[in-house]
């Protein structure tokens, strides 16, 4: 038996970064504002995604630091590693980020109501049979992972949600997908130790990311370690004594501790009540909206993984912001999902902002393609054959940057600065005319001057 236990100006179906700042920016503007969240205040980002994953691949990373060190004269012992303790660091630090969400909601005088949210009306949620209304209701409640229909992969793979919690590490792990995912992990458990396979379909890792970045990503995946099966997929898995078996299409198998299915993530809209109210939804289950968020029942917007946009805590952030300020703070805005940066933590990390070069082709038909590789400063004398790769793609008839792609160190924090000039609309001459910074790796955008010829 349910029972009516509030009204409010809004309430917000998912305690992530995305809902919090919707939430905490309504709150401001003097709406009475109610966040559900049947898990952790946190969301995806925060307690089993990019944060923990981070922090899993610094601890992992400092493996082939240290053996980089050797080159600069530093007498190293053999190195041990203490998953428990990387792992109960990585816990300490989320509690603590859990704490400061709880606390950015309750500063802002938002109601965090803790359990599973349903909407039993377009403008009724319903948590622990007891009724709330509102005005307006936010659906931010992120993606989960999918699990693709393999005889025994659901009931022996594990996510990457119980990868970031595993009580034994494993000696050799099989990840199933070449998605961003799959390639951090194969990372972290490299780094850590673990004789690494990584399975996916196609011929090269990193579907949809441009191809030439694809092609140098898998040789720097072998050249670290990583076992690479390209065009197999996993037919079935088994369990074997206390490890598990994959079965792959080209009649070979895998007897190893652990398989991680990394085959994508898709919207968490399962049993929130939708097709009851006849939301529309699309072919993956993302909840369909306009521009400014909103779906086809007026009282109901959707912002985030859940809406399959563009599936980045920052945007689902920026999301959460512009609706907020457009229906509680008087100041209609919408977000510009165009030329967003993004940066795949794999090691080597990579990093882009606008088009790949398939799609610039496309786009605008005639374009020229800058590009460099070379061994970083540090590898040197390190040792390491790894290489940096940069690319810049430009319109022909403008002279525009429209696409730019780095593989190699630190080209995260260098793609958020160029991200800006790919923004403003910066032209090639913009790039020839700024001053490098020296020496560094970055300087090698504004010093590319011969336009890759095509044979």
């Amino acid at each position: 038996m349910t029972k009516f236990a509030g009204n409010f100006d809004l309430i917000v179906i998912g305690a992530g970064s995305g809902g919090v700042r919707a939430g905490r920016i309504a709150a401001g503007h003097g709406a009475t504002v109610a966040v559900v969240e049947g898990d952790r205040p946190g969301g995806t980002c925060v307690i089993r995604g990019c944060v923990p994953k981070k922090l899993l691949m610094y601890g992992s990373s400092f493996s082939a630091d240290t053996e980089d060190a050797r080159g600069f004269g530093w007498q190293i012992d053999a190195l041990s590693h203490d998953w428990s303790a990387l792992i109960a660091a990585k816990d300490a630090e989320i509690i603590r980020l859990e704490g400061i969400y709880r606390s950015l909601l309750k500063n802002a005088g938002a109601t965090l109501i803790e359990g599973w949210g349903r909407l039993t009306g377009p403008n009724q949620v319903t948590v622990n049979s007891k009724v709330y209304r509102a005005g307006k209701i936010l659906i931010a409640v992120g993606g989960t992972p999918q699990y693709i229909n393999v005889p025994g992969m659901a009931e022996y793979a594990i996510s990457s949600n119980e990868a970031l919690d595993l009580v034994e590490f494993p000696r050799e792990i099989a990840i199933y997908g070449s998605g961003y995912i799959a390639l951090e992990f194969a990372g972290i458990f490299n780094g850590l130790g673990a004789q690494t396979h990584l399975i996916y379909r196609s011929d090269l890792p990193l579907r949809g990311f441009d191809d030439d970045v694809r092609a140098h990503m898998a040789a720097a995946l072998t050249d670290r370690g990583i076992i690479l099966h390209p065009e197999t997929t996993i037919d079935q898995v088994t369990a074997e004594n206390s490890g598990k078996q994959a079965h792959l299409s080209d009649g070979s198998s895998l007897a190893v501790d652990q398989i991680m299915a990394a085959t994508g993530r898709r919207p968490n809209t399962a049993n929130l009540g939708l097709d009851d109210l006849g939301v529309k939804l699309g072919k993956q289950g993302e909840i369909i909206v306009d521009d400014m968020s909103q779906t086809n029942l007026p009282s109901l917007y959707a912002i985030g993984d859940v809406t399959n946009r563009i599936n980045l805590t920052p945007v689902a952030i920026a999301e959460g912001h512009a609706f907020a300020d457009s229906e509680f703070g008087n100041f209609k805005r919408q977000v510009d999902h165009v030329n967003v940066a993004s940066a795949v933590f794999s090691q080597p990390p990579i990093a882009s902002v606008g088009l790949s070069e398939a799609a610039a082709k496309k786009a605008y038909g005639e374009i020229t393609v800058f590009e460099s590789q070379f061994r970083a400063m540090k590898n040197t004398i390190s040792g390491r054959d790894e290489k940096t790769y940069m690319k810049l793609i430009v319109d022909k008839t403008t002279d525009s940057v429209v696409g730019v792609h780095m593989m190699g160190p630190d080209c995260g924090e260098i793609m958020q600065g160029i991200a800006i000039a790919v923004k403003m609309g910066a032209t090639k001459a913009d790039f020839d005319a700024t001053i490098g910074i020296h020496p560094t790796a970055a300087e090698e955008f504004v010093t590319m001057r011969s336009a890759r010829v095509d044979t």
